[in-house]
């Protein structure tokens, strides 16, 4: 069913403000009609492309709290982070990620993202990967977004180790897990026994 124009902004704005990562391609097959209906929707309402909902979203400084390396050096784009608890980060899978004759992500990129991403959780200096425990769960594609979120489920046991469980998804998909099992150099933070 087409919907007016006023009814359909009224949704627009709706279902931006619920997933500000919707892209104007999902939205435009969502509400049937043009990506350029879509970009007019959104200049006439005046929300900003994706790249600027996405830094919206993490106005936190994320370079200032994360510890464990460089924010320069995080594999995709933190849009969530809480020390010790959890963080979020996406990547757009793009030409240098696939393997030229498929179209496939390479797999290591995705392994890069969920690693960097259990480090980055780290509220430590010195964060190192101990050892991992991974899954591919499906191929992941040219032009996919993928959401890796990590979770903090030990913090600190013994020997100075926390282990971070990532989960990377496309559209709601789960496509690649993993346990990360982190050294850190301050033992005493939040241990447990």
């Amino acid at each position: 069913m087409r919907r007016n124009k006023k009814e359909r902004q009224k949704l627009l704005k709706e279902t931006i403000l619920e997933n500000p990562f919707v892209t104007d391609e999902e939205l435009a097959e969502q509400f049937s009609v043009s990506i350029q209906t879509i970009r007019l929707d959104r200049l006439e309402l005046n929300i900003p492309e994706l790249r600027e909902r996405i830094k919206n979203v993490a106005q936190k400084n994320f370079s200032e709290e994360v510890r464990s390396l460089p924010i320069e050096e995080v594999i995709g784009e933190i849009i969530d982070i809480e020390l010790d608890e959890h963080a979020i980060s996406l990547l757009d899978i793009k030409k240098e990620h696939v393997f030229k004759r498929n179209n496939i992500a390479r797999g290591h990129h995705l392994f890069a993202q969920a690693n960097s991403l259990a480090v980055a959780v780290i509220n430590d200096e010195l964060a190192l990967t101990v050892k991992s425990n991974i899954q591919f769960i499906r191929q992941v594609k040219l032009g996919e977004r993928v959401i890796a979120k990590a979770k903090v489920v030990k913090k600190a046991m013994a020997k100075g180790r926390t282990v971070v469980q990532v989960e990377s998804f496309v559209n709601h998909e789960l496509v690649f897990k993993g346990e990360f099992h982190m050294y850190r150099s301050n033992q005493e933070e939040g241990v447990h026994k």
